[in-house]
């Protein structure tokens, strides 16, 4: 092999690596998110959402990230947390 291959190898295996770790080290955060978002529709549904609950109709933003949560997405969290903190519930405890 020449110099330039062996450098090249050297910075792929190395970058593959660093790829492998960083995915690793992200999985439990991942996790921690999807359990948190699932809380916070839990307390969604359980105070804003059904009938007669004496509190305003939600906005289809809400409604739309109670759904990504559902499904695993977490990016409903941020709506939820503003749906739940203009209502003055309290947020469940993020791990």
């Amino acid at each position: 092999m020449t110099k330039t291959m062996n450098k090249t190898m050297k910075l792929t295996v190395g970058g593959l690596l660093a790829a492998v770790f960083m995915l690793a080290a992200g999985a439990p955060a991942q996790a921690n998110d999807s359990a948190y978002c699932s809380a916070l529709v839990q307390q969604y549904e359980r105070f804003l959402v059904g009938e007669g609950r004496n509190r305003p109709p939600q906005s289809v933003e809400t409604h739309k990230a109670a759904a990504w949560c559902k499904a695993g997405d977490v990016r409903g969290i941020p709506a939820l947390e503003r749906a739940l903190n203009n209502s003055k519930i309290p947020l469940p405890s993020r791990g």
